[in-house]
């Protein structure tokens, strides 16, 4: 069947005479590739008809643009159209500044009076992992599209649409054709570490990059209501050319988690099963084969959607599948950002209210769940459409490998694990008091605008401390730290002394989830957990064995308590009874003279 952008009678009819002349004179692959040339040919042509063509369209669906390109694209459209204004915002780690493109049908650019007018934010995040750029192509032309022929798009009435071109700048400048190995196109692509080889959607909490800050800037001046991150799927193969992994309901919380599960959802998987891209929840399978369901993904904070979600933000990370054409991607994720246009313009006056409500009541809220564990005795079904896998030797091992057989399609029921519970659930405090001596944290504390007090005089508070009782350190790096895991706090209340000039941060506003989830130690994403207080891990002082033996039998002397402690340690651990120096340690740190500042978390609650 010949494509639809044949339009041109002549053109079409010299076409099939030479095709049918070649296809009686050469072999197979002449054939082949002489079809593949004309078709090619046929896409040229209908790209250069269509104003503003992208490289995408230029090249019949096989190539993607590079950095240079795509944002001399967006020049030209912010400079022909007075509906769209491409913006320089922040620093990334390329040395290169982020752009930030806005379609207003009033023309109006200022977000404080669009969002005074009712106006609903849909924020697009494109080349996160610019090997995967699909979401970058398809951006271009859904701004060109909405540019040309906003009468098409009734949404565009009631949403402003945001649109970053590249995140990872640093990893779109670093372009080859080899970095995804078993990814189908494009031609030529871009890296996923950043300009210093950071994986930026593993940064949106702890920010380590010049891109995470200047990303969380642009994300709190739109303060978006829809956002999507684009993305493409490796790991299991299947039919769908697209999946979905989303914000969690059970952390999204609420009325608004409850509007996400049973509205938005659905409508969006309508919308791609009527665009002929029929679509399931990301498929989560490591280490075993799909068919048999899977656990939904855990978007902690460190990922986009689960930073987001911070902020009482709708998140999904639009996932195509790698196997699948780079053309069906694009036309794919073109689909999925069409339909959430359409969609946040429909639901727009329900939906800004429930966000209203939901920052309204997390104001207020006391308990706030900081780890949770997926819950696997509930699920939820999906119609999951795969291959049958099978395990023939394998020509390079001689053993058994995985294969999964396109000849044998399948379309089943599965369950997907997707109810999380709260494990651990911590009371807010009135304030957290931070110690000015931690300005990195009071830094991005303000990046995310979070409102902070000074402390104007030296001043004495009663707070609660927490002490880090124990805690085991990952022995490999990930993403520039050694995160910390299985935390034990013990929590005591005293009087302390502050000066002025620390902060005290109110703990009643509605972005109350990012304080509690980045100052609680023991929360999943903790500040803690990623490194910014390793220094206290670390004694400063000590004590000479051969003189403070004389010390610590006066010690013990003077307090009987502290000699049964020592007695019970000793009878429950062989190996410090036959450690001196491990038992004058324990005196040590029970003693007068042990540092206070050891283990002592610098961020206290003011109760």
């Amino acid at each position: 069947m010949c494509p639809p952008y044949f339009s041109s009678n002549t053109y079409f009819s010299n076409a099939i005479k030479i095709t049918t002349f070649l296809a009686q004179s050469y072999t197979t692959m002449i054939r082949a590739t002489f079809l593949s040339i004309l078709v090619l040919f046929g896409v040229n042509l209908l790209a250069q008809n269509t104003p503003y063509p992208t490289r995408f369209e230029l090249s019949g669906g096989t190539e993607t643009p590079t950095y240079a390109e795509g944002i001399a694209y967006y020049q030209k459209l912010d400079a022909d159209f007075k509906t769209i204004k491409l913006f320089t915002k922040g620093p990334t780690d390329s040395g290169k500044p982020l752009h930030l493109a806005l379609f207003s049908k009033t023309r109006n650019f200022d977000l404080k009076k669009l969002r005074a007018e009712g106006k609903a934010i849909f924020f697009i995040n494109n080349a996160i992992h610019p090997g995967e750029p699909d979401g970058v192509d398809a951006s271009m032309m859904l701004l060109r599209d909405l540019a040309l022929h906003p009468e098409r798009y009734p949404a565009l009435d009631s949403v402003v649409v945001a649109i970053i071109p590249f995140y990872n700048i640093g990893g779109a400048l670093n372009r080859s054709s080899t970095s995804r190995v078993d990814q189908n196109g494009p031609k030529e692509h871009g890296f996923r570490g950043n300009a210093r080889n950071y994986d930026l959607n593993r940064d949106f909490i702890k920010a380590d990059t010049r891109n995470a800050r200047s990303f969380a800037a642009i994300f709190q001046e739109l303060d978006p209501d829809f956002f999507i991150d684009t993305h493409v799927s490796n790991g299991a193969d299947y039919q769908h050319v697209m999946t979905f992994c989303y914000t969690q309901e059970d952390k999204l919380g609420g009325v608004l988690g409850e509007f996400h599960q049973k509205t938005v959802l659905p409508s969006l998987y309508a919308h791609m099963q009527a665009k002929g891209f029929p679509s399931t929840p990301y498929v989560n399978a490591w280490g075993q084969t799909p068919d048999k369901g899977w656990t939904q993904f855990p978007d902690w904070p460190r990922y986009s959607t689960g930073y987001a979600a911070l902020f009482h933000t709708i998140g999904i990370m639009s996932e195509t599948h790698m196997l699948k054409p780079y053309e069906q991607r694009v036309k794919a994720t073109y689909a999925l950002l069409e339909g959430s246009l359409k969609l946040l313009g429909e639901k727009r006056a329900q939906w800004l209210a429930l966000r209203r409500q939901t920052k309204a009541a997390v104001a207020t809220q006391t308990d706030f769940p900081i780890t949770w564990k997926v819950n696997r005795e509930k699920f939820s079904e999906t119609e999951f459409l795969g291959y049958e896998a099978e395990y023939p030797l394998s020509k390079v091992s001689g053993l058994k490998r995985l294969q999964y057989n396109h000849d044998k399609p399948f379309r089943k029921i599965v369950p997907f694990y997707d109810h999380y519970e709260a494990e651990n659930v911590v009371k807010k405090p009135r304030f957290y008091v931070i110690p000015q001596a931690w300005f990195n944290v009071i830094d991005l504390l303000k990046t995310n605008q979070i409102q902070m007090q000074t402390i104007k005089r030296d001043s004495s508070i009663e707070v609660t401390q927490y002490k880090i009782d124990n805690l085991q350190t990952s022995r490999n790096v990930y993403e520039g730290h050694f995160f910390h895991n299985n935390l034990e706090v013990k929590a005591e209340k005293q009087i302390m002394a502050f000066a002025a000039g620390d902060v005290l941060v109110p703990v009643d506003q509605w972005r109350n989830r990012y304080i509690v989830e980045t100052l609680e130690p023991k929360a999943q994403d903790s500040f803690f957990r990623w490194n910014f207080f390793d220094a206290i891990l670390q004694e400063k002082g000590g004590f000479s064995s051969y003189h403070f033996e004389e010390m610590a039998a006066k010690l013990l002397e003077k307090s009987p308590e502290l000699r049964q402690k020592l007695e019970e340690k000793k009878r429950s651990d062989e190996k410090f009874a036959q450690s001196g120096d491990a038992q004058l340690n324990f005196i040590y740190e029970n003693s007068i003279f042990a540092e206070k500042e050891y283990r002592r978390y610098p961020i206290y609650r003011v109760e």
